[in-house]
Protein backbone atom coordinates (compact mmCIF):
# COMPACT_ATOMS: atom_id res chain seq x y z
CA UNK A 1 0.00 0.00 0.00
CA UNK A 2 1.20 3.57 -1.09
CA UNK A 3 1.22 6.24 1.33
CA UNK A 4 -1.45 9.22 1.29
CA UNK A 5 -0.89 12.13 -0.85
CA UNK A 6 -2.03 15.39 1.22
CA UNK A 7 0.04 17.87 -0.66
CA UNK A 8 -0.66 19.03 -4.12
CA UNK A 9 1.27 17.59 -7.02
CA UNK A 10 2.91 20.73 -8.78
CA UNK A 11 3.69 22.87 -6.47
CA UNK A 12 0.80 25.33 -7.37
CA UNK A 13 -0.51 27.57 -4.27
CA UNK A 14 -4.17 28.22 -3.55
CA UNK A 15 -5.89 30.80 -5.08
CA UNK A 16 -6.69 33.73 -2.97
CA UNK A 17 -10.48 33.85 -3.28
CA UNK A 18 -12.52 31.86 -4.71
CA UNK A 19 -16.06 31.72 -6.09
CA UNK A 20 -17.78 31.67 -3.42
CA UNK A 21 -16.36 34.89 -1.44
CA UNK A 22 -13.88 32.40 0.83
CA UNK A 23 -10.09 33.65 0.85
CA UNK A 24 -7.14 32.79 2.89
CA UNK A 25 -8.90 35.10 5.96
CA UNK A 26 -12.62 33.57 6.12
CA UNK A 27 -15.90 34.50 4.78
CA UNK A 28 -16.65 38.38 3.97
CA UNK A 29 -19.85 39.96 3.81
CA UNK A 30 -21.13 43.38 2.88
CA UNK A 31 -23.56 44.84 5.73
CA UNK A 32 -25.38 48.50 5.27
CA UNK A 33 -24.81 50.28 8.44
CA UNK A 34 -25.55 54.20 9.07
CA UNK A 35 -26.41 54.52 5.11
CA UNK A 36 -22.95 53.12 4.12
CA UNK A 37 -21.89 49.69 3.18
CA UNK A 38 -19.39 47.96 5.65
CA UNK A 39 -16.91 44.91 4.90
CA UNK A 40 -17.75 42.45 7.77
CA UNK A 41 -15.44 39.44 8.55
CA UNK A 42 -15.20 36.64 11.45
CA UNK A 43 -12.06 36.14 12.70
CA UNK A 44 -12.22 32.67 14.30
CA UNK A 45 -9.73 32.72 17.79
CA UNK A 46 -6.80 30.87 16.44
CA UNK A 47 -5.98 33.81 13.79
CA UNK A 48 -5.78 36.34 16.75
CA UNK A 49 -3.33 34.98 18.89
CA UNK A 50 -1.21 37.56 20.48
CA UNK A 51 -3.04 40.66 19.71
CA UNK A 52 -5.77 42.67 21.63
CA UNK A 53 -8.41 44.64 20.61
CA UNK A 54 -11.07 47.06 22.06
CA UNK A 55 -14.40 46.91 20.76
CA UNK A 56 -16.04 50.57 19.83
CA UNK A 57 -19.27 49.11 20.87
CA UNK A 58 -18.93 48.51 24.55
CA UNK A 59 -15.54 50.06 25.13
CA UNK A 60 -14.08 46.84 26.59
CA UNK A 61 -11.16 44.66 25.65
CA UNK A 62 -10.88 41.69 23.50
CA UNK A 63 -8.39 39.50 24.78
CA UNK A 64 -6.26 37.12 22.70
CA UNK A 65 -7.67 33.98 20.67
CA UNK A 66 -10.76 35.06 21.09
CA UNK A 67 -13.30 34.79 18.01
CA UNK A 68 -14.22 38.20 16.96
CA UNK A 69 -15.64 40.22 14.06
CA UNK A 70 -13.90 42.98 11.92
CA UNK A 71 -15.50 45.44 10.27
CA UNK A 72 -14.64 48.79 7.61
CA UNK A 73 -16.31 50.88 5.37
CA UNK A 74 -16.20 49.18 2.02
CA UNK A 75 -14.06 52.23 0.68
CA UNK A 76 -12.26 52.47 3.54
CA UNK A 77 -8.30 51.64 4.22
CA UNK A 78 -6.72 49.78 6.72
CA UNK A 79 -6.81 52.47 9.17
CA UNK A 80 -10.69 51.94 9.02
CA UNK A 81 -11.07 48.60 10.35
CA UNK A 82 -12.33 48.41 13.53
CA UNK A 83 -12.70 45.07 15.65
CA UNK A 84 -16.34 44.38 17.14
CA UNK A 85 -17.67 41.49 20.07
CA UNK A 86 -19.77 39.54 18.12
CA UNK A 87 -22.43 40.07 20.20
CA UNK A 88 -21.97 44.23 20.09
CA UNK A 89 -21.80 44.11 16.34
CA UNK A 90 -25.09 42.77 16.04
CA UNK A 91 -26.25 45.10 18.65
CA UNK A 92 -25.01 47.94 17.11
CA UNK A 93 -28.58 49.66 16.13
CA UNK A 94 -29.64 49.44 20.08
CA UNK A 95 -26.75 50.55 21.40
CA UNK A 96 -26.43 54.29 22.41
CA UNK A 97 -23.96 56.84 20.66
CA UNK A 98 -22.30 57.63 24.05
CA UNK A 99 -20.39 54.65 25.82
CA UNK A 100 -19.10 55.51 29.31
CA UNK A 101 -16.58 53.45 30.74
CA UNK A 102 -16.41 51.68 34.39
CA UNK A 103 -14.23 53.67 36.60
CA UNK A 104 -11.50 50.68 36.76
CA UNK A 105 -11.51 50.46 32.90
CA UNK A 106 -8.25 51.66 31.33
CA UNK A 107 -7.80 54.63 29.33
CA UNK A 108 -6.38 53.82 26.16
Amino acid sequence: MSPRHNRPRGGENPPERDSAGVDRFGLERTEEWQGEDWKVRQVSGASAQGKRYRCPGCDQEIPSGVPHVVAWPEYGGVDDRRHWHKACWNAKDRRTSKVQRSRNAPKY
